[in-house]
């Protein structure tokens, strides 16, 4: 038996429970179906066959989940930190316990490459233990005088939340958003995309086996215009943190305004990696077809638009074209599999369709540029470079969210920024340079919210992770991921005897 033969053996164990009962709802700590018994149907990226029936939660159940999200509030808030410490690290003991099957039902629910889930458990328990060393300070503030008066910063946790995940790394982004709202004292309803939904259930399944108290995170699958318009839209949760499409994000604000919801919306993406003539070319060749190439291009980080200094545009997209070509296409459980079938064929309609405008709007397809005939027939599409590019084609100004690569020449440093900055979107940008002062000035006036200089995306979770733009509002990570999830109080101590003025006699 190949690797692949006795992966896809254990892949089809693991999801055999989800094809004999449903992927269902998790309420108050009772796993439950849609309150109307309505469910819809996932397939499998890989050969497009019904994988799974999935409960299709309306606005009752978010009622329930969010009702349940706040009988849990104030006990779970008032529990000490250093228990809420202990707590999220037996969730990330049992998260790497299981991550196998986790990364095994991530690839076949998403079409992702194991050579990147195999690492998704282990990112997501990381997620979990970082902040759950930070849970006994969440509540720390500052101390701050004047001459008569002490104030007395501190933050305490805002409430029942919303946590609305994509489908492109599911289970790495549920951590990333719900381990720092329960470190910060927040109970969770969370509403998980509907082409991927497995391994959000697997994940609540382990909190509560950890020991997490019922009630504290609850799980509503359904449609965005039907489970997550009524969590938007809920009086009793205070606050929404959403990863996806800009326009959804827009979306979610108007349904939340009624009731005055916080948001976080992390969003889409074009984002430029700049390449002067000066960098070191082999490693900058390296990170750009890592940055659009993993992750079957569907990442918000991703590097899509490819602007290189003119003077070795021709050799370096050639050397781009060339990794691109040799990039193997293949079924998600192979582990030589670098691009995996894309998640949906909604989606892979769309991303082809990008192929067909960027050749009708004249650019040169260098690599790929077609449907790959994969294993099971299912969503593969070729790792794509566009040259002869320009900044005004709709494939240099919109998201793709595929293995799509626009590559454009600029002539200096302030045709490079002018490039870079316009787009309606301002995640991430990456530049590659050996002059520092360069390197410190460009980035300085570069439109984005997080950018690498002769790097490519590497997180550290203590960093602010956000964009500009129709890229998102707030940041993720650190000491600012509390800082959403909580609310900052001020006490004022009189330290003398100041005067007050006096009214009415």
């Amino acid at each position: 038996m190949s690797k692949l033969d006795e992966n896809i053996a254990k892949a089809e164990s693991y999801l055999a429970r989800f094809k004999a009962e449903g992927v269902l709802n998790h309420i108050a700590g009772e796993t439950v179906p849609a309150a109307d018994g309505s469910t819809f149907e996932i397939i499998s990226p890989v050969d497009l066959q019904p994988m799974a029936s999935v409960a299709r939660g309306k606005a009752e159940d978010v009622d329930r989940a969010a009702k349940a999200a706040k009988a849990a509030f104030a006990e779970w808030a008032a529990m000490p930190g250093d228990a809420r410490k202990k707590l999220l690290h037996k969730i990330a003991d049992a998260i790497v316990a299981r991550a196998e099957e986790i990364a095994f039902v991530e690839c076949m629910d998403t079409g992702q490459a194991l050579k990147f889930m195999s690492k998704a458990a282990l990112r997501g328990a990381e997620n979990f233990r970082f902040f759950a060393d930070r849970a006994p300070e969440a509540r720390d503030g500052k101390v701050l005088r004047t001459s008569d008066q002490t104030n007395m910063t501190t933050r305490v946790p805002i409430g029942p939340v919303g946590v609305i995940t994509p489908w492109n790394t599911p289970f790495m982004l549920s951590t990333w958003k719900i381990a720092p709202a329960l470190a910060a004292g927040c109970t969770v309803v969370h509403k998980p995309a509907e082409f991927s939904p497995l391994t959000a259930r697997l994940l609540v399944e382990i909190a509560e086996g950890a020991g997490l108290p019922k009630g504290v995170w609850n799980l509503v699958n359904g449609l965005g215009e039907e489970a997550g318009k009524a969590l938007t839209e809920h009086p009793d949760i205070k606050a929404i943190g959403f990863v996806g499409e800009s326009r959804t994000g827009s979306m979610i604000m108007r349904q939340g305004a009624e009731t005055l919801k916080r948001v976080h919306f992390e969003l889409g993406g074009k984002n430029p990696v700049v390449v002067f003539a000066d960098a070191d070319l082999d490693r900058a060749a390296d990170a750009a077809v890592f940055m659009i190439y993993s992750l079957n291009g569907e990442r918000c980080t991703s590097s899509s638009r490819l602007l290189v200094e003119e003077s070795i545009y021709e050799a370096f997209t050639a050397k781009v074209a060339e990794k691109a070509k040799r990039i193997k296409v293949g079924h998600p459980l192979d582990p030589e599999t670098v691009v995996g079938p894309l998640i949906h064929p909604v989606h892979e309609r769309k991303v082809l369709d990008y192929i067909d405008i960027g050749r009708g709007e004249g650019a040169t397809v260098a690599a790929g540029g077609a449907k790959f005939d994969g294993p099971g027939g299912g969503c593969y599409v070729s790792p794509t470079l566009f040259t002869g590019a320009n900044n005004q084609m709709r494939i240099a100004q919109e998201e793709i969210f595929g293995p799509v690569l626009t590559a454009i020449p600029f002539r200096d440093e302030a045709e490079a920024l002018a490039l870079a900055n316009d787009v309606q979107y301002g995640l991430t940008g990456y530049v590659w340079t050996s002059d520092v002062t360069r390197a410190f000035r460009f980035s300085d006036r570069l439109e984005a919210g997080m950018i690498w200089v002769n790097s490519e995306n590497v997180r550290h979770l203590p960093t602010p992770f956000g964009g500009v733009k129709n890229s998102g509002i707030g940041r993720d990570g650190g000491d600012w991921s509390f800082d959403f999830y909580m609310e900052t109080k001020n006490i004022a101590f009189a330290t003398g005897v100041h005067a007050i003025p006096k009214l009415g006699g």
